[in-house]
């Protein structure tokens, strides 16, 4: 035990650089990534605190003058990455790419200051850090629910976190890719091309992001003509519980709560309409193209991180996940196993991801303790025997993607020191 954690802490401590920390060491993501950064913070503040504010600041500090605060901070332009920030060409003075990611960090700063007590110094970081967030969280809801339905949408795969997911599938292969599109993919010369998302997967990412960069990003502009526009049962999860968290934060230091308290109040009424608890299915929503999504994706179940209040949903929830993959050896995969779109090694098309199981566990262990102790040490126990990559075959445990990649060392250490 005291081996790993002094491993995971090396991990996280080798990818550092000034004020922020990289998802790994090598050349696959050579940038601050967002809900990376959220999960980091996460694993910094079991042993350096200052660590750990000091990465929510960093990353707060891109944040845009409408609220967003981007899904990458290119704090180091030497990168072959693509795509880079001249691609962006965003035009802030942290150079940045043109989207968002889920906003996980509010939850992770909730818990931060729940289990440390805070210095003058520190506490006036924080209020100045909570400020920030309320912006951010308001951005959403302006910005990406328009029409006030109490479901925010993403405008790109790449806004969900787990991109070449088969829940767009059906809304990406609506997407005319543009005509001689020019550009040099680097992760694959870095890892298993086997591992990655497809090229044509890539062509649509780059022609919806050049999309966002003729129109400059303009908010409402994209929102409405946008080439992808989905509510994700995922997404809305982590920003209800986000929100709450947030709630909490706000009345902790006298601050203004309506606009937060009354969405939540919203979202809470509209999110279990996306579970059909008759057939037991969830739905997600293709607005450009008016179609329901129904994809077994295990972020389906975040729905249980998010602490619906409904007992019976709840039950039905879990027992569907415990029969989602009972017959692999390692949980959870991020398609069900027996689904056509299943892919074992391929990116989010199959493998099992930490920050999924963690997601999960949270959600659970108010729940069903029995089951969530059990996702706990499955998780711990794949780390522990693997070493922390940045996902896992669920079939036989193989480590796939990047190694020494942060968010695992991090979630590691919460697993095995959180007492919350």
């Amino acid at each position: 035990m005291k081996a790993s954690i002094k491993k995971a802490k090396k991990v996280l401590l080798g990818n550092r650089r000034s004020g922020y920390t990289l998802p790994t060491n090598n050349k696959l993501y050579p940038a601050q990534w967002n809900w990376d950064s959220a999960f980091i913070a996460l694993g910094y503040s079991y042993f350096n605190l200052n660590f750990a504010l000091g990465e929510i600041s960093t990353l707060l500090k891109g944040q845009w003058k409408d609220g967003m605060v981007p899904h990458i901070l290119f704090h180091n332009k030497n990168t072959n990455y693509y795509p880079n920030y001249s691609v962006w060409n965003c035009g802030n003075k942290i150079s940045s790419s043109g989207i968002t990611q889920p906003p996980i960090m509010t939850s992770v700063l909730k818990k931060i200051v729940e289990k440390n007590e805070l210095n003058k110094k520190q506490k006036l970081k924080v209020i100045k850090i909570v400020k920030n967030l309320n912006k951010y969280h308001e951005w959403f809801i302006k910005f990406r629910d328009p029409k006030k339905t109490g479901l925010v949408s993403i405008l790109h795969p790449w806004e969900s976190g787990y991109d070449n997911s088969p829940l767009w599938d059906i809304p990406m292969s609506k997407i005319k890719v543009e005509k001689d599109l020019k550009y040099k993919r680097g992760d694959v010369k870095v890892v298993n091309p086997e591992y990655r998302p497809l090229d044509i997967d890539y062509d649509r990412y780059v022609t919806i992001k050049n999309f966002l960069k003729k129109n400059k990003y303009n908010t409402k502009k994209i929102y409405k003509a946008s080439l992808f526009n989905v509510v994700d049962i995922g997404f809305n999860s982590i920003f209800l519980k986000a929100n709450k968290d947030l709630l909490v934060l706000l009345k902790k230091f006298n601050l203004n709560i309506s606009k937060i308290k009354n969405y939540i109040a919203l979202t809470e009424t509209k999110i279990i309409k996306l579970y059909n608890h008759k057939n037991n299915t969830f739905i997600c929503k293709d607005l450009k193209n008016k179609k329901k999504i129904r994809i077994p994706s295990i972020t389906n179940y975040f729905l249980l991180y998010a602490d619906l209040k409904n007992e019976l949903i709840n039950k039905k929830i879990i027992n569907s996940l415990k029969n989602y993959n009972k017959k692999e050896k390692y949980i959870f995969s991020s398609i069900k196993p027996n689904h056509k779109s299943f892919e074992e090694k391929r990116y989010w098309r199959g493998p099992v991801w930490i920050n999924c199981n963690w997601f999960i566990y949270k959600g659970l262990k108010n729940k069903d303790k029995l089951f969530s102790d059990k996702i706990k040490n499955k998780t711990i126990q794949i780390l522990e025997k693997k070493g922390f990559f940045e996902y896992f075959s669920c079939k036989n445990g193989q480590p796939m993607g990047a190694k020494n990649f942060s968010w695992s060392a991090a979630l590691y250490l919460d697993l095995k020191l959180s007492n919350y």
